[in-house]
């Protein structure tokens, strides 16, 4: 079972002040690695590292915005000289707007592929420079549903998560040779705050459980094992794959 142990290792989380990334940042923490969060927001960042801690869990923070790549490039050069070489990355930050694509303004569909899209690409590009001179490397790209299926009113989100699929797989045919491997996971439908909306929407409620096979929502915590198999020494020769964790949605028509 030592596959699948993070000691020693650091992982760099986007977007991992609150919801799905600061589960995945404490799953990766309790199997051993150190962890360094990021997100925008000061006190969301204070309050996940506080809690970490208290696990305990090594775990610091960089504020820097995903989608700036001047900002990209200091934090990953002090967190390389003062915390230490990144292992794993973890693009995880990302956001959506609802509109019928008929209504999406070209400002809005621009920030959504900037986040979804081009930001993972940056973080990458920015970190793999010290994971190919190490000859080792995880990058973890949170894919969705939507980079397999439509859906209304959320394609901008969808172009870009289908589009971070294809990345996702570009990215291992070019860094596979130097023993960097670089999967995505795609979540289906979990219970968070941004999603709380939904579930508690009857209407949408039942239309998911009916649509998943498992019947139900996805509990945050279910997409911890997949984030440390792809981050660990058990993944070694997997590579260019999307996981899907989403209770059967793909499998079912």
């Amino acid at each position: 079972m030592n596959l699948f142990s993070l000691d020693g290792k650091i992982a760099l989380i986007t977007g991992s002040g609150s919801g799905l990334g600061y589960v995945m940042a404490e799953g990766l923490g309790r199997a051993g690695a150190k962890i360094v969060l990021n997100g925008r927001t000061l006190s969301n960042l204070q309050k996940a590292q506080k809690q970490l801690k208290q696990q305990p869990i090594d775990v610091y923070f960089k504020r820097f915005d995903v989608t700036d790549e001047e900002q990209i490039a200091h934090a990953v050069s002090d967190i390389e000289k003062e915390i230490g070489a990144i292992d794993i990355l973890v693009n995880n930050a990302g956001m959506t707007r609802r509109n019928s694509l008929e209504s999406v303004p070209h400002n809005e569909f621009q920030q959504i592929l900037d986040t979804d899209l081009v930001a993972p690409f940056l973080m990458a590009k920015h970190v793999v420079q010290f994971m190919i001179k190490r000859r080792r490397g995880k990058i973890i790209n949170m894919c969705s549903l939507m980079s397999e299926l439509g859906r209304a009113t959320v394609g901008a989100y969808a172009a870009a998560k289908g589009g971070l699929r294809m990345l996702t797989r570009a990215m291992c045919v070019d860094w596979a040779q130097y023993n960097i491997q670089v999967n995505g996971i795609g979540p289906g439908y979990f219970i968070t705050d941004l999603t709380r909306v939904l579930a508690e929407d009857s209407e949408f409620d039942a239309w998911l459980k009916k649509r998943t096979p498992a019947g139900r929502w996805g509990e945050p915590s279910e997409l911890v094992g997949a984030a440390v198999f792809l981050a660990s020494e058990a993944s070694n020769f997997v590579n260019g794959q999307i996981l899907y964790v989403d209770g059967g949605i793909m499998a079912s028509l």
